[in-house]
């Protein structure tokens, strides 16, 4: 029997899939989901939702809890409400979260998921030619603590969710107030950079310790394809105690 399973994984891989054990040491969503279990979260806030990539990946590995995703873009929006219609544990909100209150203007990118407030680098547009900006589009801005009271969320066990390219730094000093209530951060980091002005990989993770938390998850989320440099890393941390 394990010769025909190591044949046919050969066989798989030589099409370009492979068959793995669904493990949290061997799947990232298998990862994810025990992070989720380990930590009893019931509520995830979703920043930088996109049209809710991250949100059905969470109902399509068992999490039941709540989700309050939050996207400006409005074509990405109409599809997200959308996607979000039919389940009343998850909520969509039309607006970005940063450090200040009022009206931005975000940069848009060809394939969506890529926009950001900041310009985008050249080492990211040669390493994704499809997340090329095309437009740019005037979007609402709230920091979290501004509205953190009204998101009916006391005594829920939180995990917050940054994927806003780049602008992770300013949704965390926004949250000033609110994050003492947040156990569990995931957020893409780049230990090269990818966007003017974005912080550092080191000095990202030197500021999330401060706050008091431990990392408990880092996986490869972004490499350059032309050399292999990792560009973004998936790091999840948790605040014990």
């Amino acid at each position: 029997m394990n010769g025909v399973i190591k044949a046919m994984r050969r066989w798989l891989r030589n099409l370009g899939y492979d068959v793995v054990r669904y493990t949290p040491a061997e799947h990232a969503l298998a990862r994810r989901k025990e992070i989720l279990d380990l930590y009893e979260v019931d509520a995830v806030l979703d920043v930088g939702a996109n049209t809710g990539q991250y949100a059905l990946q969470l109902r399509e590995i068992g999490y039941k809890g709540k989700i309050l995703s939050f996207e400006p873009l409005g074509a990405a929006w109409r599809i997200l409400s959308a996607a979000a219609e039919k389940d009343n544990r998850w909520q969509v909100l039309h607006h970005a979260l940063g450090d200040r209150n009022g009206q931005s203007v975000i940069h848009v990118s060809r394939n969506s998921f890529s926009s950001s407030f900041r310009e985008m680098l050249p080492l990211h547009a040669s390493a994704a030619p499809g997340s090329a900006y095309v437009g740019t589009e005037a979007v609402e801005v709230k920091t979290l603590d501004a509205i953190f009271d009204k998101l009916g969320l006391s005594g829920s066990n939180i995990l917050m969710k940054l994927d806003t390219q780049g602008y992770e730094k300013n949704v965390i000093d926004g949250s000033c107030n609110s994050l003492p209530l947040i156990d569990t951060i995931e957020l893409e980091m780049s230990p090269a950079p990818l966007y003017e002005g974005e912080i550092s990989f080191m000095e990202m993770y030197a500021a999330i310790i401060e706050m008091g938390y431990q990392p408990v998850s880092m996986q490869d989320e972004f490499r350059h394809p032309g050399d292999g440099r990792l560009l973004q890393l998936q790091a999840v941390f948790h605040r014990f105690g």
